[in-house]
């Protein structure tokens, strides 16, 4: 059974980081594209930043980047995404997903096979 645990979620101050793992288990997704997206209350989901299983192509929603920087460690399993100068509007739940592709793309939920369950992440003064 696939598993896929968000953690490092939680209150930051405007400007403030933080940096979300996700660790997959059940099985190896080496060939997968991987992403972050996020849900404010009231809103849909969205897409936030997408990686390929190299590392070496990465794609951002517009309002991310400059500021986040999305990462994977195919040895341990695990997806990243390090948040820099955050907003209070990128407080949101962060979810991490599995592509159904190999290529980056601005997925909707649609494209996405599997979802992790959710951090909270909380900007605000």
């Amino acid at each position: 059974q696939v598993q896929l645990v968000e953690s490092g979620g939680g209150l930051v101050q405007p400007g403030g980081s933080l940096r979300l793992s996700c660790a997959a288990s059940g099985r190896t997704f080496s060939s997968r594209a991987m992403g972050w997206f996020r849900q404010a209350p009231g809103k849909e989901r969205e897409f936030v930043a997408a990686i390929i299983w190299s590392g070496s192509i990465a794609e951002y929603a517009d309002s991310v980047k400059g500021r986040f920087t999305i990462s994977r460690d195919n040895a341990e399993n695990t997806l990243f995404l390090q948040m820099n100068s955050l907003k209070p509007e990128d407080t949101a739940v962060y979810y991490c997903a599995v592509s159904k592709f190999r290529r980056v793309g601005r997925w909707g939920p649609e494209g996405i096979d599997y979802w992790g369950q959710g951090t909270q992440v909380t900007v605000s003064s």
